[in-house]
């Protein structure tokens, strides 16, 4: 099984379902507070490898919902630059598994990558915010 590098924001119901599956299918878990951690742009773009910009962002974020930071109008640094002043624009959760990164947590992606033997047709979207954020 793989040892899995977790970044995370602490009480989020749905980061703790992931790490959930995650030990279940025997992986270890090495997790770090995604709030606090110090990012640097080198440090934190592999997580993104190919994705649009849009998709790094967690759209659920206050100042993504408000409308002040629109991530489909932003460039690769000033994203970076803004998720590094504010980790909360930051989508959950981060993974690194050896030298492979990753961003959110496909179930069916991560599955495939190192392995989810618990999964079954009942598992819910583990990406999706369940709390409403005014």
């Amino acid at each position: 099984m793989a040892n899995v590098i977790f970044y995370e924001k602490p009480g989020c119901i749905n980061n703790t379902k992931q790490k959930k599956l995650l030990q279940k299918a025997g992986h270890t878990l090495d997790v770090h507070n995604l709030l606090t951690t110090s990012w640097t742009l080198e440090r934190l773009r592999p997580f993104f490898c190919n994705r649009p910009v849009q998709e790094w962002f967690n759209p659920t974020a206050p100042r993504i919902k408000s409308g002040e930071i629109v991530p489909r109008q932003l460039d690769e640094k000033t994203a970076l630059e803004l998720m590094i002043a504010d980790p909360l624009l930051i989508r959950r959760p981060l993974i690194q598994v050896e030298e492979v990164f990753q961003v959110g947590f496909d179930v069916e992606q991560i599955d495939s990558w190192i392995g989810l033997n618990s999964l079954s047709p009942e598992i819910e979207d583990l990406e999706t915010c369940p709390n409403i954020h005014q």
